[in-house]
């Protein structure tokens, strides 16, 4: 009895060990008392001290670069973008099998605006996100051209149907399969090659902005009609004095129509909304919205229902540019703010944590994040650095309703932070909260904090 005894307090020793070394508690301590907040608030004060609103006339530019690889080629030639095979992203069910071929061409779009001596890049890209080295491979070749990253306003349509191979470590290899350097360059280059092409193109133009309700097209996944959702579709309507009409639109209903069953490259309902939308404007862009707890909603299933909803989307925009009077001159402020984070919280329990050295390796991207706000004539566009909560997405949008502003709010601006919520859902056993919360319960009230600030400063004349 005294051996078992000792076996038994041995184990209990062991595995207590094991328990305290291997894991961490939750941090629970406010994010205004933490040095990040101080950091970040620093960051803020400058921008306050070197912001200027501008009022001139704008300039526009756009550009369409296919990303439609080339496929089951004898070797990898990137420049020319041909590829053995790639495996597709969005689901950890397709284990990161290659795509058997593509439905649809998926495409880099930009469009450039110009006021005064600000010249400002929407970027987007059929992809699942906007890698962050991909945003890197394009800096080398932006930055000897002049432009900075605080210029470029990134995205991506959020289809979970396209190019994976663009990420490293443990989780990114789960939803986008294995790394392949090849294809990380030629996006790199496709990418910049979207961005210089529309900045050749800066035209004269007038615009024109707004919102109008799609709400009948998205569900919160997370609590269902117990919580909230952004219904918007956001639009920027562009209209050069000779040359191109274009369109920047934007919805908060993620792409998941096509499930992990689906093994063909494919832009989904963005797809559609923007090759519906270029036949009568020429030029059309999405950018995924706050996509955070945000689900398509609708009867029918797979491409027919991508079909559906993207046109549908298409349809109402149309009828809502039908007679839209445009601007020949716009307000116009950018803010920029890179910010510190708060250590990984990758959670186990409510209460216990992995500690950050395993952390670390199993994430994709570590260092910071990125926030942005743009005035554009009586709307603001932000962009954030994950999947971003519509819930947030609905206060923000009443706060400067309030004010007179209409706004946006996109998600994967070129950093990946996973799912930022609200951090009254970090208890429930649901995806967004469990798996995909990577910074403990107070990143979302955090980066909601960051992100009225940074509103204000656009909006104050």
């Amino acid at each position: 009895m005294k051996r078992a005894g000792k076996v038994t307090a041995f184990f209990v020793i062991f595995f207590s060990l094991i328990y305290f070394l291997f894991t961490k508690p939750t941090d629970h301590n406010p994010y205004f008392e933490s040095a990040y907040f101080k950091e970040s608030l620093s960051g803020i004060d400058s921008l306050k001290s070197r912001h200027t609103l501008i009022h001139d006339s704008l300039y526009a530019g756009f550009a369409t670069v296919s990303i439609t690889p080339l496929l089951n080629q004898p070797e990898d030639n990137y420049s020319e973008g041909e590829f053995k095979q790639l495996p597709l992203a969005g689901y950890g069910g397709r284990k990161g099998e290659p795509a058997t071929g593509v439905h649809d061409s998926i495409f880099i779009k930009a469009a450039a605006l110009k006021t005064g001596n600000q010249t400002l890049f929407f970027v987007s890209a059929d992809l699942l996100i906007m890698p962050p080295n991909i945003v890197e491979y394009a800096m080398e070749v932006l930055s000897a051209n002049g432009i900075s990253r605080s210029q470029l306003f990134f995205s991506a349509t959020h289809t979970h149907s396209s190019l994976g191979a663009w990420g490293y470590g443990f989780i990114a290899r789960q939803f986008a399969g294995k790394e392949n350097e090849n294809l990380q360059k030629w996006l790199g280059l496709k990418t910049a090659e979207a961005i210089l092409k529309a900045a050749g193109d800066l035209k004269r133009a007038e615009i024109a902005t707004g919102n109008f309700d799609a709400g009948q097209f998205t569900r919160n996944r997370l609590i269902g009609k117990l919580g909230t959702k952004n219904d918007d579709f956001s639009y920027i309507f562009l209209k050069q004095k000779e040359g191109k009409t274009g369109v920047i639109g934007s919805f908060s209903a993620h792409p998941t129509i096509l499930g992990s069953e689906n093994m063909e490259i494919s832009a989904e309902y963005p797809g559609y909304w923007a090759r519906k939308m270029k036949d009568s404007v020429g030029f059309a862009m999405f950018l995924a919205g706050s996509m955070g707890s945000q689900s398509p909603a609708g009867e029918a299933k797979g491409f027919e229902k991508a079909k559906d909803i993207g046109e549908s989307l298409a349809d109402s925009l149309l009828v809502k540019l039908n007679g839209t009077e445009t601007e020949k001159t716009t307000s116009f402020a950018l803010v920029s703010l890179e910010i510190p984070l708060p250590k990984f919280q990758i959670r186990l329990t409510t209460r216990r944590n992995l500690p950050g050295f395993i952390s670390n390796k199993l994430m994709p991207y570590t260092g910071s994040g990125y926030l942005q706000a743009v005035r554009i004539g009586n709307m603001v566009w932000i962009s954030t650095p994950a999947d971003f909560s519509g819930e947030y997405a609905v206060q923000i949008k009443n706060e400067l309703k309030v004010k007179g502003f209409d706004a946006n709010i996109t998600s994967f601006n070129g950093k990946y932070l996973g799912y930022i919520i609200p951090g009254r859902y970090f208890y429930l056993d649901k995806y967004e909260a469990r798996v995909m919360g990577w910074f403990g319960p107070n990143m979302g009230d955090y980066s909601f904090d960051l992100i009225r600030r940074l509103s204000e400063i656009v909006t104050t004349n």
